[in-house]
């Protein structure tokens, strides 16, 4: 299906990473955090997030949901494009930044699946074609919206996502062995 007709692009803010603090009520999902500190899936109840250090500068914010997805439309090389799923949130106001595009599925997805899927080889190649630039790398909203989302039946939605959680836990507790090595090693 076609990514426009599949998803609600919500707006976004153009707060710099200097207009965000370690506390506030609302927090603020940076383009470069995108990029580097988060994975496919944010766990929003779970992660730490900066917030607005002033609420004021936000005009009328679109508030992300479960199931929402935020894209980083600019990088320095061909990771423009990344993203991340927004999951466990009921309660907490959260905001895209500057230089990302959030959007929301018109249809319901298991949790956790786009984010794996938007973040394959197979959906990012599809924007090689649309990236723009030479040493900032961005993709527009319309470019993305030319790209296609294969969405089997929910079951399996649900078998691939469980499949995908096992191995990221398993990465993250090798990273966290190999970073105690490291400690153990220094002491």
């Amino acid at each position: 299906m076609l990514f426009s007709d599949l998803f609600a692009y919500l707006s976004n803010n153009t707060l710099s990473r200097a207009e965000l603090s370690n506390s506030g009520k609302v927090r603020n999902i940076h383009y470069g955090d995108v990029l580097i500190k988060y994975g496919e899936v944010i766990d929003i109840e779970h992660t730490e997030i900066p917030y607005v250090a002033d609420v004021s500068r936000l005009r009328k914010p679109d508030y992300l949901s479960t199931g929402d997805v935020v894209i980083a439309d600019t990088a320095e090389d061909d990771t423009v494009g990344k993203a991340v799923e927004i999951i466990n949130n009921s309660s907490i106001a959260v905001v895209s930044g500057l230089h990302t595009i959030p959007c929301r599925p018109k249809e319901r997805f298991v949790p956790s699946y786009l984010g794996y899927y938007v973040n394959s080889a197979p959906f990012h190649t599809q924007l090689h074609p649309y990236m723009q630039g030479i040493k900032v790398t961005s993709i527009s909203k319309g470019n993305i919206g030319k790209t296609y989302i294969s969405s089997p039946d929910l079951e399996e939605q649900q078998k691939i996502t469980s499949l995908l959680n096992l191995l990221s836990s398993r990465i993250e507790k090798q990273r966290q062995l190999v970073e105690a090595l490291k400690s153990y090693k220094r002491g």
